[in-house]
Parts: C-alpha cells; structure tokens; sequence
C-alpha cells in the first residue's frame, strides 16, 4: 500500500482508521527525508549536521531502518535556543538530532496523506501546496466580495506549549492507531530539552521547532477550531462567517457584530478546555469591509485595521472607486528587519565590499519575496533606503576617523548597486 492509495482510503471514508502503516517507513522514505532536509540547518545535541551524515550516508540510513525495525529508535533530547520576538522577549525553539529529523519528515509525509483529507480549505499553514500568500489572497477575495464588516483577530498565548499531548494523541487515534507510530509521535513530544546544560521535562506543548510539530499543531486546531466553527458555530450564526487559518494565526469575519460578539463570548470558553488561551490585548473584534469604510468616509472617523501574517489589512477605494483592501508590512517586522540588518552590517563592517554588496542583496531579495505585495510598494522603499542607511552607517565606521561622504557613498553604490524594490506578488485574481 503506497502514500496514494492511503490518501484514497482517507478521503472516501472520513471515518477510517489506519492501524498498520508504519511499514511505510522503508529505507527509500529515509532516504528521500534526508534529501529534503535543509543542509544549513543547526544541529541538535548530538552535534551531527547534514555533511557529517552525508558522509556514510547508506550505512547510517541502514542503521536507523533498522533501529525503527526493530523498535530499539530512541529520542534525542532537544536543543533549546531563542529567537527574538517582535515585543522584545524570546521565542524557545526546540532542535532535534539529524536522525530525528529524517524519521520525523519520514513520518509527516506519511501523515500528510491522510490528513489532507480531512484538513478544511480555511487552514494554509504548514501544508504541501499550500502558502501564506494564498491565505492572503483569501482574505482579500473574502472580504471584497462576500458581505463582511466585522474580523476578529485572534491570538494564541504560547501556542506550541499549551497543546495537551494526552488531547492529542487521542485527536490523532481518530484516524492512526498504528502502535509503532503513536510511540514514535510520543517520544518526540515527550523527550526533554537540554538548556544550559541541564534536561527539562515538561508536561505540554509539542516543541516548536521540530519537524513533525507544525502538524501537530494543525491537527489539534483542526479539532479545538477548525471543525467546530465550521459544523457548531456557522449554522447558529445570522448571516455568513469565513475563517482563514495559517497554523496558530487566524482571523474569522463575520457579516453581522451580534454573530462576531456571540463567537467572541464562546471563544475563550472553547479554547481552555483544550488547554489553550487567547492574548486579551491582541484578539479584537475590529468594524472592517464596504459598509465600515463608507461611514467612515462620511462620519471622517478613523476606520480600524488588523494584523496578519506580517501585513496590516487596511479599508480602502481602487482608482475606480470600488472598496479594496489593502495591506503594508507591520510596523513591527519592519523593525525586527531592520534590527537584524543592523547587527549583520556591524558583525561584517570590515568584509570586501563586494561580499558585503552581495549579502545585503540576498536580504532585501528575501524580503522583496514575501513583502512584495502589490499595495505594500512604500513599504518597500522605506526598507530598500534603510537598508542603504545602515549600510552607509557601518562602512564609515570603519574608515579610522575619515567620514564617508554621502557622494562617495553614491559612487560606490554606482559600483555595488543595491536591490531596487519590486513587486514578486500578482494581484490577487481569483
């Protein structure tokens, strides 16, 4: 039975279990997991990266095959980093060992077959084919053209963290009840994480940062969110609602403000069951669509935005007049961008130019990518001449008391140009 057919049975009988699939976990899946890992990724506490592995690559693929056999796999414990976050504190992430990560991407193919057939078309988040720009583009087509006027943007508290393991092996027993691969997924939420030298243990939450957590945290949502708006919540409600999910960041719109402040009440309620809570600063209910925008035009009150996915979701008019929305990156991750430019420009002041040219290339090319929306083209330039401030900046500290004049600067720039801005997204179509 290969990963097809698997995703056949799934998706005729929404009620099947699948009690014997780990075999599915040959040699060929390793290998293929070990080609689609990233080989810059950081190593776990085994120190062991993707060119060590690589080097007696059959014999160590062989190894692990058998060590699944034979059910002798264990665990590595966790390497626990931070990551900064747009308020300033530090985001855990938790990074497992290389054989880890082959056997869990192993797994999470084999998973996937099954579960994208359950999964709504509302969740984008960590799902093959899917991306966070179509999540965008949904938003757009929902708001533009189905009768919304209120979003209520929500926010997890520690999301990754919070899960209840127990709630979700038995979420995940609904469709797999193959032994071997609940041990599998038992371990690796269950393993502990080494931070400064000492094992923790905790009792919830699936380790962000490992390969097979983002699907975790999709099938836990499916249930605690996904699958009761759409079949409890939706056919209670007055008028139409649409939710748009990417992992753990949602918004749900709704066509009339008792229906939003019903679901607003009831929210909180349905997550703590399941462990889990709402940031109360951060999950509002905010006036947003045709009707929003047109008594603002004629009260002349300023009309509410909302956050989501990197962009702020503004009311507006097309050239033609007709009610639009449009999005500019957050004021936040413009900040954490630059940030991080700063510190890599301070870190490389005394590197070649031209290395230095080429690098600041590959950044602002990164954030054209995802930032290149159609309506976000000032955003743009205001990063693109930030970028060229701090690169002005940190080379003129290294010029031993000779400023770098603004003219020089300007002929260098001629020499080692900088990435214009560009649009990467097409306006939405659908």
């Amino acid at each position: 039975m290969d990963l097809n057919r698997i995703a056949e049975l799934a998706r005729q009988d929404a009620g099947r279990k699948f009690y014997s699939i780990a075999h599915l976990l040959t040699k060929e899946a390793l290998w293929e997991a070990f080609d689609n890992l990233r080989k810059d990724a950081a190593a776990g506490v085994d120190g062991v990266t993707y060119a060590d592995y690589e080097e007696h690559l059959v014999k160590n693929l062989h190894a692990l095959h058998e060590k699944l056999k034979s059910n002798t796999y264990r665990a590595q414990p966790l390497r626990r980093i931070y990551i900064d976050k747009e308020d300033g504190r530090k985001r855990p992430i938790s990074i497992p060992s290389l054989e880890d990560k082959i056997v869990q991407r192993a797994t999470v193919e084999l998973l996937n077959a099954i579960y994208e057939q359950d999964f709504f078309d509302c969740s984008y988040g960590f799902r093959p084919g899917r991306s966070a720009h179509e999540a965008l583009n949904e938003v757009g087509c929902v708001l533009c053209r189905k009768p919304m006027e209120f979003v209520l943007e929500l926010d997890i508290c520690s999301y990754f963290d919070s899960i209840v393991r127990k709630l979700l092996v038995e979420m995940i027993e609904r469709r797999v009840n193959d032994g071997s691969i609940l041990r599998l997924i038992g371990k690796w939420i269950n393993v502990g994480v080494i931070e400064d030298g000492r094992l923790l243990v905790s009792e919830t939450g699936t380790g962000q940062g490992q390969i097979v957590s983002p699907l975790l945290a999709n099938i836990y949502l499916h249930h605690v969110l996904d699958v009761w708006f759409e079949e409890e919540v939706k056919p209670r409600l007055k008028g139409q609602a649409v939710e748009i999910r990417y992992a753990d960041d949602a918004i749900l719109c709704f066509q009339y403000r008792e229906d939003a402040l019903k679901v607003l009440r009831v929210l909180p309620k349905r997550f703590a069951k399941f462990g889990l809570t709402l940031h109360q600063q951060k999950t509002r209910l905010v006036e947003f669509g045709r009707k929003a925008l047109a008594n603002a035009e004629r009260t002349g009150r300023k009309l509410g935005t909302f956050d989501f996915l990197g962009f702020t979701h503004k009311c507006a008019r097309s050239r033609r007049g007709k009610f639009t929305v449009h999005v500019q990156s957050m004021k936040k991750r413009l900040k954490r961008a630059f940030k991080a430019v700063a510190e890599w420009c301070r870190e490389h002041r005394h590197d070649p130019v031209g290395t230095q040219q080429q690098m600041l290339n590959a950044k602002l090319r990164g954030h054209y990518q995802y930032y290149g929306r159609p309506t976000n083209y000032r955003s743009l330039w205001r990063f693109y001449r930030g970028v060229r401030r701090l690169w002005h900046k940190w080379l003129n500290r290294r010029t031993r008391g000779k400023s770098l004049s603004w003219d020089t600067y300007d002929h260098l720039l001629q020499r080692h140009p900088l990435l214009c801005p560009r649009i990467t997204h097409a306006w939405n179509a659908r």
